[in-house]
């Protein structure tokens, strides 16, 4: 690994601290889940590939939020009140409405997303997050929305401060 290399590395490593730090403060401060699995994939995308077309404000904000409403169509839809979290029995059938509301809800993010043209990869997590019963109310579709502002908005004044 070269000098230049590792300066790269630890400064897109930095970004990705920088970006989901302020939302760790905010979960700590108020309890609320404002850090969950796809802003993970979100924060690299914009550390590691900070102009490419599928991290545009209009995609990310618009690819996780037909995420969110494809999730909450297909939970309430399919599987209300079965969550992933709980025990599941092998057979059983809230497993299988549990588990066809996470494919629901990935199909409808994948053609909301194509009719839309916000394709964002990390927002098919957040679909599965909220259609599998892990954030499944509006509220909690609300919450992922603002992280996901916050996230955008933090990205936009780390790259014009430090580039």
């Amino acid at each position: 690994m070269t000098r230049q290399n590792r300066a790269v590395w630890a400064r897109q490593t930095g970004r990705v601290g920088a970006l989901l730090s302020a939302l760790g403060v905010v979960v700590w401060a108020s309890g609320l889940p404002f850090l969950f699995p796809s802003l993970g994939p979100t924060a690299y995308l914009y550390a590691t590939q900070p102009s490419a077309p599928t991290c545009r404000v209009r995609r990310v904000l618009g690819g996780h939020a037909v995420g969110v409403a494809a999730g909450l169509v297909a939970y309430h839809t399919v599987a209300g009140g079965v969550v992933i979290t709980a025990s599941m029995t092998a057979g059983a059938p809230g497993t299988l409405r549990l588990a066809a509301s996470g494919v629901v809800a990935a199909m409808l993010t994948t053609v909301g997303m194509l009719v839309t043209d916000t394709r964002h990869a990390p927002a098919c997590a957040t679909t599965l997050i909220v259609g599998l019963g892990i954030l499944p109310s509006l509220r909690e579709g609300g919450i992922i929305l603002v992280a996901v502002s916050v996230l955008a908005v933090e990205h936009a004044l780390v790259s014009r401060l430090f580039e």
